[in-house]
């Protein structure tokens, strides 16, 4: 221990070096100034500034999201915090692992309405894992010792940690707690080894089994194990959208996505099956649909390390608290040594009925007087598959279709925004991903509306040279909600069409490289023309205006009743 005393703005940034971090996303404001002077005379750690703070946050997800290890923003008080409270919700319900630092007027200015003040712990409460308010700086490193525990442990998920003025300036020793003791905090990592013996047992004597692997399976790093016992139970894969890439599209058992746009046979296995295997989902409303006559007939095995998460919205015969990993490896272990019958012909008859539904495929749009969605992302993916790109996405038509049409044989690929859905989210995502994997290429497939939401992230993306390939498919209007608009609401388009600056022009405003697309043949030409392109660049793909995403299953509706085209 030394005797030397340190600022707790030098105590910060000392932590985050002992915590691993090399990047942070942040914009610097009056009352964390004394941070941005500290970060002025290091070289540990990298600081990237963004446009906008809620940018910061999103930024520092996606940066968490490629690669497992825990994102971190710095912003400062009043409307710099408050701008990041949709990315912390963001964070918090697709359970991604951030900590965000949050600046705050001087502990003697709380409650007195000073300049920039807001109340960042009552704001957050509810869509954080946790927050803190810092009282003492005596108590800093203890907190971010603390908060990247939280952040990182049990089911991840967002950490504000509140950073009054006079504690950034006040002074004491710097000893940095190697261990964390949270009373009333202790995740189960071990799933019951005899509640998973009867998992095993249902799963081995089912008929007609269907696993559906959420994004608990790629926080856990359990892919390589769901591969392992699907293909030793001989049970079929159907995966939600967060669960994307937790298992190879190119396996025989693959069924693909399922839900509200699933694969029409990935939703009528699930809807028929005796037993459901459903690891590290919550069951959301998106991949129910009616809850009432979801899966009536199934009994269903649910794995989650979240206890809350299990029989909250499906009633679960078999609950496992623990990590999809442990579990699973547990589970692999069992089959080994008992050695089960797995009634193999029965499987294949249910295989071969998955196959006979496979047949029945949602419908194009035919008679499309511009440049159809469907092919500039098929075109898209044929283009890039080869070069293994990550693939982020902003919120509507187009993340459904890049949901369906990307083929992903590995996790952490494709970033999407699921539980908030949040328009925005997919191009700051795309920078945090691009300052985490600099070698890689990053696409964000974008909507019209949805890209004008962090527009000035170009900025961003220019000054670091981030070489985010912006999609986007431009149809005039907000797709998704003008699509129920159509069929539920009399086709009566009420604030769905949208105007847009030039994106060719933008593009070169900001310095990045802009190209627009009108027909099918310029497709591959422009794509290729990115990929070369040594800064950020924006495709305007002018797509037919009232293409619809099919298949689709009509809110409150089963999974059964899914709609394959205009004509349902």
């Amino acid at each position: 221990m030394t005797n030397e005393l340190y600022t707790g703005a030098e105590i910060l940034l000392k932590s985050l070096v002992e915590e691993g971090v090399k990047e942070i996303f942040g914009y610097p404001g009056g009352v964390i100034l004394t941070i941005y002077e500290a970060l002025y005379n290091q070289t540990d750690i990298k600081h990237y500034l963004v446009r906008h703070e809620q940018a910061a946050v999103h930024a520092a997800e996606g940066y968490a999201r490629v690669t497992g290890k825990c994102g971190v923003a710095l912003v400062t008080s009043g409307p710099g915090a408050t701008n990041t409270v949709t990315g912390i919700a963001n964070a918090y319900y697709d359970g991604y692992p951030i900590v965000v630092f949050t600046g705050q007027v001087g502990l003697n200015q709380i409650g007195n309405d000073a300049f920039q003040e807001a109340d960042m712990v009552g704001i957050t409460r509810s869509c954080c894992k946790h927050n803190y308010l810092v009282k003492d700086v005596k108590d800093l490193q203890r907190i971010i010792k603390e908060a990247f525990h939280i952040a990182t442990t049990g089911k991840p998920g967002p950490v504000v940690v509140d950073l009054p003025k006079d504690i950034l300036t006040q002074k004491t020793a710097f000893n940095y707690p190697k261990t964390v003791k949270l009373a009333g905090y202790n995740p189960n990592y071990k799933g019951h080894p005899i509640q998973i013996g009867r998992a095993l047992k249902m799963l081995s004597e089912a008929h007609r089994p269907v696993i559906i692997s959420g994004g608990g399976v790629l926080t856990s790093g359990g892919y390589r194990e769901l591969e392992k016992i699907a293909n030793l139970l001989k049970t079929p894969v159907a995966h939600t959208l967060m669960g994307t890439g937790t298992f190879p599209s190119t396996n025989e058992l693959d069924l693909g996505m399922l839900g509200m746009h699933g694969n029409f046979w990935a939703n009528y296995a699930v809807s028929h099956a005796d037993v459901i295997f459903a690891l590290g989902t919550r069951f959301n409303d998106r991949i129910t649909g009616c809850l009432q006559r979801f899966a009536r007939d199934a009994h269903v095995i649910h794995v989650d390390i979240d206890p809350c998460s299990i029989s909250k919205n499906v009633k679960a015969d078999i609950p496992i608290v623990g990590d999809v990993k442990n579990v699973l490896v547990e589970m692999i272990s069992q089959f080994e040594k008992s050695n089960p019958n797995i009634y193999p012909e029965d499987k294949q008859k249910w295989l071969e009925q998955i196959n006979e539904w496979k047949q029945k495929r949602a419908v194009p749009v035919s008679g499309c007087k511009k440049l159809s969605a469907l092919t500039v992302i098929k075109t898209l993916y044929e283009a890039t598959k080869d070069l293994n790109p990550i693939v982020c996405t902003e919120v509507g038509q187009h993340q459904m279709w890049t949901a369906q049409l990307f083929k992903f044989n590995e996790p952490r690929k494709f970033i999407t925004s699921g539980g908030l859905g949040t328009m925005g989210f997919g191009f700051p995502a795309a920078m945090g991903a691009c300052a985490a994997k600099p070698d890689s290429v990053v696409l964000n497939i974008a909507g019209d509306g949805s890209i004008q939401m962090n527009i000035q992230e170009l900025a961003t993306c220019v000054d670091y040279g981030f070489k985010v390939i912006n999609c986007i498919i431009d149809n005039g209007y907000l797709g998704m909600v003008r699509q129920w608009q159509e069929k539920l609401y009399h086709k009566h388009y009420s604030q769905t069409k949208i105007s847009h600056p030039d994106f060719v022009k933008l593009a070169e405003a900001y310095g990045a490289l802009g190209l627009r697309v009108e027909h099918e043949d310029e497709i591959l030409p422009a794509i290729k023309k990115a990929l070369e392109a040594k800064v950020p660049v924006m495709i305007d793909f002018v797509t037919e205006e009232c293409e619809m995403v099919y298949p689709w299953v009509l809110a409150g509706e089963p999974l059964t009743k899914v709609l394959l085209s205009n004509d349902c």
